[in-house]
């Protein structure tokens, strides 16, 4: 999104954070969003934070899903390399991996003890059916810069169908998704 269509939007973007905030912010990210924290990276660096737009936000997710490896993690990378460079990267990343690491460490001595307690596995079902929520929730707003874009609606609405439908797996998914729809947009875009 350009600066124009940002304060259109009244969605002016904040100043580009140092590398102190973006440790501070993904360390807040790691501890919020245990489980899980895509639908509250989205809500800090867009809405919260005001870092990126809407539009580049899913810009830099869907390359970082490509990529191998966690896709928050590669996005916490991206994000602060994007900022500071290979610092930022290194910030962000270390930001977001420290607290949880400690904490999982920490509950999973407690969960060996006490796995077997109903109660437990209660909660832990619970936990489960919040996450979806939170991760229907994120997909929902990610598709929002979307709408009036038929093409990039229509490869969405592909990969759902290969993935969720037909069971392919991601990679090949995506090797034969991710050329075809650059050819498509090539194809179509006017000259």
């Amino acid at each position: 999104m350009s600066e124009s269509d940002a304060v259109k939007n009244n969605t002016r973007l904040a100043a580009p954070p140092g590398n102190g905030e973006l440790f501070w912010g993904f360390l807040m990210l790691g501890l919020m969003g245990f489980g899980g924290v895509l639908p509250l990276a989205r809500n800090m660096l867009v809405e919260d934070r005001r870092w990126l737009s809407g539009e580049q936000f899913t810009e830099l997710l869907g390359l970082c899903q490509f990529l191998p490896g966690g896709n928050v993690i590669n996005l916490s990378v991206a994000v602060g390399m994007e900022f500071r460079g290979l610092r930022g990267a290194c910030c962000a990343l270390l930001g977001l991996i420290s607290a949880p690491t400690a904490i999982v460490v920490g509950l999973g001595m407690v969960y060996a003890r006490f796995q077997n307690d109903a109660h437990v596995q209660h909660v832990f079902a619970g936990l489960a059916a919040a996450a979806a929520g939170l991760l229907l929730s994120t997909g929902i707003k990610m598709l929002w810069p979307l709408r009036g874009k038929w093409l990039a609606l229509g490869m969405v609405a592909l990969c759902l169908i290969a993935i969720a439908w037909l069971r392919l797996p991601l990679l090949p998914t995506m090797l034969v998704l991710a050329p075809l729809s650059i050819l498509l947009l090539w194809w179509r875009k006017p000259s």
